[in-house]
């Protein structure tokens, strides 16, 4: 199998979004590395859900709730002293992996429609119950004083340095989700979303990999809270609202679902033009859904897809 392709794609945005802050120095705009931060951020959160929608098919309307774990692990670790970045993604890592843990063992023995009411519900649920904090703000949310502090120094306090740390990031999780899906992990993954009943036959239980992949997209998703909340110095319920939900499904759309370059592809583009239909006007929105519409239409497999038909994307992941 030739992996040219898919390898030279993700590198190519690796490099492409590398050249971001340069680019925004010399034309004296620092907010395209603000935007561009936020961009590798829901790329990161694009590529946790990607592993179980794309290569597990399990459609989770709830994944947002793991973002917001991530991002309270900030609040919540800051309270007790502890405001290593490293830190915090291990505390985030570790409360969403027992949430998961819990309710993905449950929503798995479900299918379907049922499947996704049930993610719903679950992370409405940890919805509700941070917004009955008081103490972390509730509703309204709650302002960190600073960003978090990285091997006790605060070089994340520079936007510039704040970028490349999350590049660094979403790079190590793509590698690892580029090793962890073609591994044989992977393929009993993908197998049992094709067909578990074959891969029943041949000796493999699809429940045990179906939880382990929804417990790594928690942990995964948990890191993309634990920097929104140092990017944007503010954490709030409204990280883990079910419309989240719908937007990181809207990027995988966007992109290609069951690709991980397409995830990141997708995140980065629907961001972008977020920001850019914003500018023009207050009804953004109509503008992006007509768009959104004309892909699913005319290339259902999203961007990678279509770029995969002219001969020029890669053609798995």
């Amino acid at each position: 199998m030739n992996l040219r392709p898919r390898l030279i794609a993700a590198l190519a945005i690796f490099v492409g979004m590398a050249l971001v802050p340069p680019v925004a120095a010399a034309l004296g705009d620092p907010f395209l590395t603000v935007i561009a931060s936020r961009m590798l951020v829901f790329a990161i959160a694009a590529l946790s859900l990607d592993l179980i929608l794309g290569y597990g098919a399990m459609v989770s309307f709830g994944h947002a709730a793991y973002v917001g774990v991530g991002a309270y692990a900030v609040a919540i670790g800051a309270r007790f002293g502890v405001t290593d970045l490293l830190a915090q993604m291990a505390l985030g890592a570790l409360m969403s992996a027992a949430f998961a843990l819990v309710t993905g063992a449950i929503s798995l023995r479900t299918r379907g429609v049922y499947f996704i009411m049930i993610t719903l519900a679950f992370a409405q649920m940890a919805f509700f119950f941070f917004v009955s904090q008081s103490s972390l703000g509730g509703d309204d949310g709650v302002a960190l004083t600073a960003r978090s502090t990285l091997l006790s120094t605060d070089v994340l306090e520079s936007d510039i340095a704040f970028f490349y740390t999350i590049l660094a990031v979403l790079v190590l999780c793509y590698g690892g989700l580029y090793r962890l899906t073609n591994a044989r992990f992977g393929r009993v993954l993908t197998g049992t979303r094709e067909n578990p009943l074959r891969m029943q036959a041949i000796g493999y239980r699809p429940f045990p990999y179906q939880l382990t992949a929804y417990v790594i997209a928690a942990c995964i998703a948990s890191v993309a809270g634990v920097l929104l909340a140092n990017q944007t110095e503010y954490v709030s319920p409204a990280y883990m609202a079910w419309s989240r939900s719908g937007e990181l499904i809207v990027m995988l759309v966007l992109g290609g679902i069951g690709t991980l370059t397409g995830a990141m592809a997708g995140a980065l583009i629907t961001v972008g033009l977020e920001h850019t239909f914003a500018a023009w006007s207050e009804h953004w929105r109509l503008g992006f859904g007509l768009l959104l519409v004309l892909v699913v239409l005319f290339s259902p497999d999203g961007i990678t897809g279509l770029l995969k038909r002219l001969g020029v994307g890669p053609r798995h992941d």
